[in-house]
């Protein structure tokens, strides 16, 4: 049986070698590490899969924002790294993982995104398109920068970065 944990129910190591297994070690020179750089995980919308007790896989959430070309600042929340142990793939675990943060985004009202498969994410709601003239402090394919609007109208450019003021903060229960 698979249950739902914030990610302090595993040590910070564990997920750490799931993301290693998942990504490869040299994950961390990836474009979605310098987005979210210098942030913590958001407390209610990352955790991690237990399956008997073991970490079967973990999803974690990033404040981020998007700086617009009219000087507006617009926060909003990188859902990723969504990782799943080869032991137990294909059960269904990232779909229940993505499913869940989205929940709480639409019960929180909050706009997200991530960079990914457009055909894996889309039925969560996450589009490709909208956010392809977005500005990344790395590369990254247009059509995968994925957003996920909660009514708000996005600008079609502006520059993404980190949330250092929202870092740690969460969302409410």
């Amino acid at each position: 049986m698979i249950t739902l944990q914030p990610l302090s129910a595993v040590s910070p190591d564990a997920i750490e070698a799931l993301l290693d297994l998942s990504f490869g070690a040299d994950r961390h020179g990836r474009t979605a590490y310098a987005v979210r750089a210098g942030t913590e995980p958001d407390r209610v919308l990352s955790f991690v899969a237990l399956s008997d007790g073991a970490l079967a896989g973990s999803l974690q959430s990033w404040p981020v924002r998007l700086d617009a070309p009219d000087g507006r600042c617009r926060p909003l929340v990188m859902v990723g790294p969504v990782a799943v142990h080869p032991g137990h793939q294909n059960q269904g675990i990232g779909k229940h993982m993505t499913r869940v943060v989205t929940q709480r985004l639409d019960l929180a009202g909050r706009s997200a995104m991530m960079i990914g498969d457009p055909d894996y994410y889309e039925p969560f709601g996450f589009r490709s398109g909208p956010a392809g003239g977005w500005t990344l402090p790395g590369p990254v394919e247009p059509h995968r920068i994925l957003l996920r609007a909660a009514g708000d109208d996005w600008p079609a450019e502006g520059r993404l970065g980190p949330d250092l003021l929202r870092s740690g903060e969460g969302l409410p229960n």
